[in-house]
């Protein structure tokens, strides 16, 4: 049986890249995203049978009819991949910035809930007869380890993800539904394109697609893509305050006021 896979932020960069890998696996998939003819570009390309749904995941409510029709037309979903998210350089000192603040945890952290809520009392339904390859699966980013200069939304958004995502985990255990939380280090996307300094271990998109999947089918509960990147998050988290402050401060910032 084909798997039944829901995508957020489908419409480029990591979220194109693993809508192309599922559908070359047979999968039927559920579109998600702001640009409707981006969508409907990438659905024409994958063979024309995908469901597309042009929506903002800040909007609970398109999110459920897009759930209903979903499920109405497919079933329940195996995977949904709440990939959605938005990143810009954001300080607290501006006012102006509060409203891209705001912006930022709307999509990243609220978003992601929004995008399982209307599909877990269907999977949960399901149950064993899915057997066990149901899974709810959140991007975050190694960002959310420690908070960057300059960052202080994003930071904050994937570290609320994280923490979410961890909380969500304890709740599907019962019900045998995995919780995936994949924190990317830098893959090639129209988000990283604006980074105005060196990004190591920068991973194309459709190879970061690949290594998201494994992680996803293995149903491992957190995950961090490319490797490298989870040595040096697990090395920055053990560093004392005093130290990562001092080697951190005068780190390069993404620039203001650019969402993407």
């Amino acid at each position: 049986m084909a798997l039944k896979v829901f995508i957020t932020g489908a419409s480029s960069g990591i979220g194109e890249a693993l809508a192309v890998y599922y559908a070359e696996k047979g999968a039927v998939l559920g579109l998600a995203a702001r640009r409707a003819d981006f969508l409907d570009t990438l659905n024409q390309r994958l063979g024309g049978h995908h469901a597309c749904y042009p929506l903002d995941v800040t909007d609970s409510t398109a999110l459920h009819n897009a759930a209903a029709d979903f499920i109405q037309r497919f079933g329940a979903p195996d995977i949904v991949i709440a990939n959605a998210g938005v990143s810009a350089g954001t300080l607290t000192e501006f006012e102006a910035d509060l409203a891209v603040f705001r912006r930022i945890m709307d999509t990243n952290v609220f978003g992601m809930a929004a995008t399982f809520a209307p599909f877990i009392p269907a999977m949960k339904a399901t149950g064993a007869s899915a057997g066990s390859r149901q899974r709810l699966v959140g991007i975050a980013s190694v960002a959310g380890i420690r908070g960057l200069p300059g960052a202080e939304a994003y930071s904050a958004s994937k570290a609320a993800a994280i923490t979410y995502l961890e909380s969500l985990r304890l709740e599907m255990r019962p019900y045998g539904i995995k919780v995936v939380t994949i924190a990317p280090g830098y893959i090639e996307s129209p988000m990283t394109a604006v980074n105005p300094y060196p990004m190591p271990f920068l991973l194309p998109a459709d190879q970061a697609a690949k290594r998201f999947a494994a992680a996803i089918s293995a149903g491992v509960s957190y995950a961090v893509i490319p490797w490298p990147m989870g040595i040096v998050a697990k090395l920055l988290r053990l560093l004392p305050n005093c130290l990562y402050d001092r080697l951190f401060a005068s780190a390069p910032r993404k620039p203001r006021g650019l969402l993407k």
